[in-house]
């Protein structure tokens, strides 16, 4: 592997699995030191959590509307709590809430379950959350919106910590937190009770969770190499906590969207070459077989039945409630024995799961505001979440209120050409936060390619919301390849590469800053003057 220059080496390298400079140890090679201190490390993200914290919450119950899909979710989470499982709602239900009424859901006659259970197409533990935020807070729309909020404001630190790992520095990992915190898509799914920023949140989690391991895990080895005899493979590295904890938060991503399955399928491919890169990093003779002996079964583990569980936990009001839909609760203790009741609910369940699966294999339905998987790095066509004209109090002659699903455009445009670099990057170096970030951001987008092909299945672009934290990651890592190495002159004095590159860094944060202030109010469903609005429908007719 080429070495390149990064800002977080003090060699002036990126560690590498293959080759490194000579001079370097082998533990300054396989677990590169963090640089900076470890309560900054901390301070500064929390920081940069709460200002994005600060911009989520307030507000947060206006507008005082049940927002686009908010309409199923809303429900749905309150029934969960309130039953253990969805059930559906009478007429005119939307209004009824919103007048402070929650007695909405139909109730079930005559011992007949129909009534009762919704067929919902979405794993549960999504609308658990947001009915957690009802619970806390009532059924209303700061209710709703509350878990959306913590959720998004919460993925801003995670973000910030994982840059800091993947880049040794903390104020690059403050970089990236901050402009998660000011981009669009993500500040309005932080404000919605829609599913897709819980999705989101486990993905980032579970890769995070997978970067730390990657440091545990090489912190042994190489702890092993320099104190114990060598052997042609290596050693056991232990349970790896962090492993299972990845396992877990990718089986709470499927819980919320089966979309999350195309992650868990990339991190699991990914960390077990992580093992393999590491093996050998440390000049093991057999390198692979160590890792398929001693790694792979604990990946197994990790990634399939750790998942799994996780996944079935969170269908536990369904199987422990008899109003579920498809549950069959009488055919299942019709004959008074629990192995029968296990099978036949266990039958049950995975019939309705393939229902669900035939349900989005065929979702075709038209959409004004569907669109194209390929459209959504370009933000073609934004989703129009809240729109209301012809109002007063703006001191206008017309006024409009609108919420407009769209990421920042300074950001998106940036992480495009950043996306670029990196795969230019990867192919020169074979860097592995590269590889990872290019691995992440391909399994948020390519998939929905086979469907917009295959299917023409219906598609929004805040279904690219997984794919954010990465293209902010890819951003990150060109801004510190362009600040560069932290070193300095014979002279003391700081290298120009670094005062221009720090300069332009710093310039684009303050783009991000001004494009996400002047989108806030149709972001946030500020009262402004018509004409402001239309000025910044950025693409015309496609925005609006």
């Amino acid at each position: 592997m080429a070495v390149t220059d990064f800002p977080y080496q003090t060699s002036g390298g990126p560690e590498s699995d293959e080759s490194s400079p000579r001079a370097l140890s082998v533990r300054d090679r396989v677990i590169p030191a963090m640089r900076g201190s470890v309560l900054w490390g901390w301070i500064g993200p929390l920081l940069v959590m709460i200002f994005g914290g600060i911009l989520r919450f307030i507000g947060l119950g206006h507008p005082h509307e049940v927002v686009f899909d908010e309409t199923y979710y809303a429900k749905d989470g309150f029934s969960l709590i309130n039953w253990g499982v969805e059930r559906t709602t009478v007429k005119d239900a939307d209004k009824a809430i919103l007048a402070g009424d929650t007695d909405i859901f139909q109730k079930c006659a005559d011992g007949s379950l129909d009534p009762c259970a919704s067929y919902v197409v979405h794993p549960p533990l999504g609308k658990w959350m947001i009915g957690a935020g009802e619970w806390l807070f009532g059924m209303n729309p700061f209710g709703w919106r509350f878990a959306a909020a913590v959720i998004g404001t919460l993925s801003i630190l995670v973000l910030a910590r994982v840059a800091r790992r993947m880049t040794r520095s903390t104020l690059l990992g403050c970089f990236a937190g901050l402009l998660l915190a000011l981009d669009g898509l993500h500040f309005v799914l932080s404000r919605t009770a829609l599913l897709d920023i819980f999705l989101m949140f486990w993905v980032l989690a579970a890769f995070a969770c997978l970067v730390v391991d990657r440091d545990r895990t090489r912190e042994r080895l190489v702890d092993w190499y320099e104190t114990s005899p060598l052997s042609p493979q290596g050693p056991w590295l232990g349970a790896r906590p962090w492993r299972m904890a990845a396992g877990v938060c990718l089986g709470l991503a499927m819980s919320v969207k089966w979309s999350g399955l195309f992650f868990a399928v990339a991190f699991a491919a990914m960390s077990v070459m992580w093992d393999f890169g590491a093996r050998r990093a440390v000049g093991l003779r057999n390198p692979y077989g160590g890792a398929l002996s001693k790694d792979v079964p604990n990946a197994l583990v990790g990634f399939a039945a750790v998942p799994f569980v996780s996944y079935m936990v969170t269908w536990a009001g369904w199987f422990s409630t008899a109003t579920g839909y498809g549950r069959n609760w009488d055919q299942a203790t019709s004959s008074g024995n629990p192995f029968f009741f296990i099978l036949d609910s266990a039958r049950s369940w995975v019939q309705y799961q393939w229902q669900v699966f035939t349900f989005h294999e065929g979702l075709e339905t038209s959409h004004p505001y569907m669109s194209e998987p390929w459209t959504w790095p370009l933000l073609l066509r934004p989703v129009a979440f809240h729109y209301e004209g012809e109002k007063t109090g703006c001191g206008a002659s017309s006024c409009s209120e609108a919420v407009l699903g769209v990421g920042t455009p300074v950001i998106w445009f940036g992480a495009l050409a950043a996306l670029v670099a990196l795969i230019a990057w990867y192919v020169a170096t074979r860097d592995w936060r590269a590889g990872a970030v290019l691995l992440a951001y391909a399994m948020g987008w390519l998939p929905w390619f086979y469907f917009a092909f295959s299917s023409n299945r219906t598609m929004f672009l805040f279904y690219a919301i997984p794919m954010v934290p990465f293209m902010i990651l890819a951003i990150t890592l060109c801004a510190g390849w362009l600040i560069g190495p932290a070193t300095r002159l014979a002279d003391g004095s700081i290298p120009a590469r670094r005062t221009y590159g720090a300069a332009a860094v710093g310039g684009f944060a303050l783009l991000a800053l001004i494009n996400f202030w002047w989108l806030h109010p149709v972001l946030s469903a500020e009262l402004i003057p018509y004409a402001e609005w239309k000025v910044r429908m950025l693409f015309d007719k496609r925005w609006i």
